[in-house]
């Protein structure tokens, strides 16, 4: 078997990722896109840690056919039923049990011996064989598990009916050569590894995510869990576009293949990236925005005579477009729909309208309109939340000579206009302060992030906020060419969520 089952655990992993929450809405988009991808597995969430997360898994499992969807679970019955109960609706249900296994983790955090591990490790996997053929067992640490142990918990799992028994590097500790020599040790070792698919989940705290999961993938393995863009707990997960582009890239080496449909990384990480709010380093290999980018005269001498001197692959390949200065204030809708076609966007008619009469207006605004700037367009569409408040018109005064004051214009709930100002230690403050007013829900905020979309003074200028209210944090993303009207979109995007889920609690 040479091809690679390629296991994506961003919802789940990914989400663990400090600060990284999404929504169910949100969730259920990149799930969709991820079978666009043609990933083979997709984890989308772990049903017992919290109802939201049930109800997100439940959904996905009945709306998104074509992959397995699985449901991460602990080693507990209750656990195991409630995993069930959210993937049962699912066309391909899978339920992943996970228990630790290393001395470390059992001394120190479970305080029970190798004998009661074993025997729980059995125990719920007959139990979770009852409901799904489907099962994949980890055994949590396994890099610092002692391997005598591993084999042990591993042949008897699969004895209990697991069909892929996944060998997680939880804390990033394993060098690839030694994680090689664990995946030998594997094979050579446990009896009936032949029954089981052999899988690898690798993070990242040294760097080595990616390097383990190939190293392992070489020795054998055959299901790679990764995440797009490789977030996910501490320092991520391994990178789904990077493992899957070395083996495509580098065939010769690896003889291996997967399914995935690599044209649609590109606008896959960029969705995960927009809806997490975690920007992708220039310097990420495949999908970073200088991954393609050449500034030296050598460089660019030799890609212009012929691109595979300084490009191991063609950016298209991974759905990077060629070309990054197509459109204008004197395009068409149709021009502009066609664009959006070639960038790989289908929108109904309503979003397209939206989204057109906000080119134009940016194209009033900008001489050059760039494909990433396009992209911002549609990731703001994407980013609309059922609107409480809606904002119509800010007006600010700022310099260092006196206090910085805002006025702002709101559209209420009761369809009548609202209108306030406040005073602050800057324009963003004076704005947010008299949003305050006006909508009067206590809040703090926690996280205020800007970014340049694009290059020049005209750029578009993306602000991603973080505001906590009794606990809970939401997130809030706006963007413009004026950075304080970027910053007014995002507090009100933010604000629109606290107060729709207020509505929906009652």
């Amino acid at each position: 078997m040479n091809k690679v089952i390629i296991f994506d655990t961003t919802l789940r992993d990914g989400e663990q990722a400090a600060g990284g929450t999404l929504n169910l809405q949100e969730k259920l988009d990149i799930a969709r896109q991820l079978e666009k991808l043609n990933v083979d597995v997709i984890e989308a969430g772990f049903p017992a840690s919290s109802p939201g997360d049930f109800e997100a898994v439940s959904f996905i499992a009945k709306e998104v056919r074509k992959p397995i969807i699985c449901a991460l679970t602990r080693a507990h019955p209750q656990d195991i039923e409630r995993a069930w109960q959210a993937v049962k609706g699912a066309a391909r249900p899978r339920i992943h049990i996970f228990l630790s296994t290393s001395d470390i983790h059992l001394i120190h955090q479970l305080k029970k011996n190798r004998d009661e591990i074993l025997a729980t490790a059995r125990d719920m996997v007959t139990k979770a064989k009852k409901y799904t053929s489907d099962i994949e067992f980890s055994p949590m640490d396994a890099s610092r598990t002692k391997p005598e142990y591993l084999y042990q918990i591993l042949a008897a799992v699969i004895d209990a009916g697991a069909t892929t028994v996944n060998i997680p590097d939880t804390v990033g500790y394993a060098i690839p050569s030694e994680f090689g020599k664990l995946i030998d040790g594997i094979f050579q070792n446990v009896p009936n590894i032949g029954k089981a698919v052999v899988s690898v989940h690798c993070h990242n705290d040294l760097g080595l995510a990616v390097a383990n999961s190939l190293e392992a993938l070489k020795r054998g393995a055959r299901q790679a869990e990764c995440t797009i863009n490789g977030i996910g707990e501490r320092a991520g997960n391994a990178s789904m576009e990077e493992i899957v582009m070395a083996i495509t890239t580098r065939k010769d080496f690896f003889d291996l293949t997967t399914g995935v449909d690599t044209r649609q990384i590109y606008k896959t990480s960029r969705m995960v990236s927009e809806m997490t709010g975690f920007p992708v380093q220039p310097n990420k290999a495949i999908v970073g925005a200088n991954a393609f980018r050449h500034e030296s005269g050598i460089h660019q001498d030799g890609v212009i005579k012929m691109p595979i001197t300084y490009e191991i692959m063609d950016p298209r390949v991974v759905g990077i477009p060629s070309s990054s200065l197509v459109l204008g204030k004197l395009s068409g809708r149709h021009a502009f729909k066609e664009h959006l076609a070639e960038l790989g966007y289908s929108m109904g008619e309503e979003d397209l309208n939206r989204a057109f009469t906000a080119f134009k207006e940016l194209a009033d605004k900008k001489k050059d309109v760039t494909d990433r700037d396009i992209e911002s367009l549609v990731a703001e569409e994407r980013r609309t939340v059922t609107e409480v408040y809606h904002l119509e018109r800010i007006q600010v005064t700022c310099g260092d000579c006196g206090m910085a004051t805002a006025s702002v214009r709101l559209g209420g709930p009761d369809s009548k206009i609202h209108e306030d100002a406040a005073l602050g230690t800057g324009p963003v403050d004076a704005v947010y302060k008299a949003i305050n007013r006006i909508v009067g829900v206590t809040n703090s905020l926690t996280e205020f992030t800007v970014k340049s979309v694009t290059e020049g003074i005209d750029a578009i200028g993306e602000v991603l906020i973080r505001l906590e209210s009794k606990g809970v944090t939401y997130t809030g993303r706006g963007a413009d060419t004026d950075i304080i009207v970027s910053s007014a979109k995002a507090y009100m995007n933010a604000l629109n969520r606290l107060l729709s889920s207020k509505k929906k609690t009652g």
